[in-house]
């Protein structure tokens, strides 16, 4: 699956666009960029009620043969609160503590050199609020890879949050104009497709293959590893072929 994958050869340019909307996740696994390559539009789902122990501000690298976890810290972190209203901890030493880690921890791995001033721009990021740190983030990693998605922040732009459910992602996608929506596949329970149906949308998913790569320092595989272990161990033309390891799953 790539960019010419999305679009269909007939049909209206309206029923040709792809919509994908996803919660924020710091820096995280090559299935994420690879259901927003898929798409035209991916919408950063930030304004839904945070999530405690989740991915959305953490991750995990490879230190010394072994995933490890890193996480960006808060302030007032709660699952009753949503996303784009939780912040940053104002004490940036995290930052500098999270650069050392990963320059320590990737000493050796090939694509190092143009890997950290990418991670720099991440992590250096002035922004306190929680989604446009993460916002950022995403948006430096799909410039990095050359991803042609446009994506948007649906507390910016939607204003649907007295929606519910899967109602508040068929509302985006009618006022997007598409004729598509991709989800991750592991959300494939939450989606009602006759539903979709009803409203002149199709219901896909990505089922990503995540194929092995070299890593430094392990004689296994470690798998399922935040995009940063991805890129400092391979260059971009390996890893955008990597983007296209998925299939994209049609409902009936």
């Amino acid at each position: 699956m790539n960019a010419t994958d999305r679009v269909e050869q007939d049909g209206s340019e309206d029923a040709r666009r792809r919509v994908a909307v996803m919660q924020p996740y710091f820096l995280p696994y090559i299935g994420y960029f690879q259901l927003m390559s898929a798409v035209d539009l991916f919408v950063v789902f930030d304004d839904v009620n945070y999530i405690n122990r989740g991915w959305i501000n953490r991750n995990r690298m490879l230190v010394g043969g072994g995933a490890h976890l890193f996480s960006v810290p808060l302030s007032g972190a709660s699952q009753n609160r949503l996303i784009c209203d939780i912040e940053l901890v104002a004490d940036g030493h995290w930052r500098e503590r999270l650069l050392r880690t990963a320059g320590q921890a990737y000493a050796r791995a090939p694509m190092r050199g143009r890997v950290l001033p990418l991670l720099e721009r991440v992590i250096q990021c002035p922004a306190q609020r929680l989604d446009e740190f993460l916002l950022h983030s995403l948006q430096e990693v799909a410039a990095y890879l050359a991803i042609s998605t446009e994506i948007r922040p649906s507390s910016r732009v939607y204003d649907n949050t007295h929606l519910k459910a899967q109602d508040r992602i068929i509302d985006i996608c009618k006022r997007e104009r598409a004729g598509t929506y991709v989800n991750a596949i592991g959300g494939r329970e939450l989606y009602d497709a006759a539903e979709f149906a009803r409203q002149g949308l199709e219901l896909c998913f990505v089922r990503p293959r995540l194929e092995a790569y070299a890593q430094q320092g392990v004689s296994e595989p470690v798998p399922g590893l935040s995009i940063l272990d991805v890129l400092m161990n391979n260059d971009v033309p390996t890893v955008r072929a990597m983007l296209s390891q998925a299939d994209l799953v049609h409902t009936p």
